[in-house]
């Protein structure tokens, strides 16, 4: 048995994987992680609802699903059945986006606070659907961490900065951040290799699309790095795209990544659990592979 908490995991459904996908929750499942947490790129509520019959026991959740993406009447119906089917294991994460990616889906948003909480509201109030699970809600910065702790069951950050953590939860209040099963999670990028600056390539790749989603920037912000985000805001303001993984200090991806060796990683994994996120959820990257390959390394921290 690993000394060491185990994480919860990401995972996502792609086309012709998605059987493997399945047989994955289930080995994840076997293994004992805390949770597995699905994004929406390939349809994380529908793996949802696959994986409460296919896994038993392990807590599981969107992670997340889009509010404008769906009418809320129509999530209700879903939620509730995987509520129903998994018994009790499912958590309903969702988000408001972020504004040039409602763009390209021809959305036109709200102010965040107001349309989550209008959401909410109607996601509740729906009738003839039975029981829903609980709720959690995707945030940054802390006018949102603070509407997770009024009238959801938790709150989930992505890509947040592990030196912040800790100020980003004093916003927390309301009797639902109160219960002991309140849910804090934070999906953070993790990337194993003893071969630190090819990892560290690897995030940098990924993140360079959050960078130029100003909410993400802004929160960066409040976290400490108003340096490195007005460079990036500086580049793309330029057209010098290519500029922006340079831009990207190891002090900013150390802090808001996992990536070298077995044993950093689980060490710095620790420092996140410390700081109050009590489901960590490892989203694995390979300098090696696909996804497969990168699950097969984070099993091995545990092995």
């Amino acid at each position: 048995m690993s000394e060491f908490r185990l994480p919860a995991v990401a995972l996502a459904a792609v086309p012709k994987r998605r059987l493997a996908c399945l047989e994955l929750a289930k080995n994840i499942e076997r293994r004992g992680f805390s949770g597995i947490y699905c994004a929406s790129v390939g349809d994380g509520l529908g793996l949802c609802l696959a994986m409460a019959g296919e896994t038993h026991e392990i807590p599981f959740g969107t992670a997340i699903s889009n509010i404008y993406t769906r009418m809320a009447s129509d999530y209700a119906s879903t939620t509730a059945l995987i509520h129903e089917l998994s018994n009790g294991r499912f958590r309903f994460g969702i988000g408001v986006s972020h504004e040039p990616m409602l763009r390209r889906m021809g959305i036109e948003g709200g102010r965040p606070l107001s349309e989550m909480r209008s959401f909410v509201e109607a996601w509740r109030a729906t009738q003839k659907t039975g029981e829903q699970p609980p709720l959690v809600l995707a945030a940054m910065r802390k006018k949102m961490v603070a509407l997770a702790g009024e009238i959801a069951e938790g709150v989930v950050f992505a890509n947040g900065a592990l030196s912040h953590m800790a100020d980003s939860l004093t916003a927390l209040s309301g009797p639902a951040c109160k219960r002991e099963d309140f849910f804090v999670g934070c999906m953070i990028p993790t990337c194993i290799s003893e071969d630190r600056d090819a990892a560290a390539a690897v995030h940098r790749r990924t993140l360079s699309f959050y960078v130029t989603l100003p909410n993400y920037r802004n929160y960066w912000k409040e976290a400490g790095y108003v340096e490195e985000m007005e460079a990036i805001e500086k580049a793309l303001l330029e057209g010098k795209q290519d500029r922006v993984p340079s831009l990207m200090t190891d002090a900013w991806l150390s802090d808001c990544t996992l990536y070298g060796s077995r044993h950093e990683v689980r060490e710095t994994l620790e420092a996140w659990f410390e700081a109050g996120v009590s489901t960590p959820i490892i989203v694995p990257s390979s300098v090696e592979g696909n996804q497969m390959t990168a699950f097969e390394e984070i099993f091995a921290l545990y092995s």
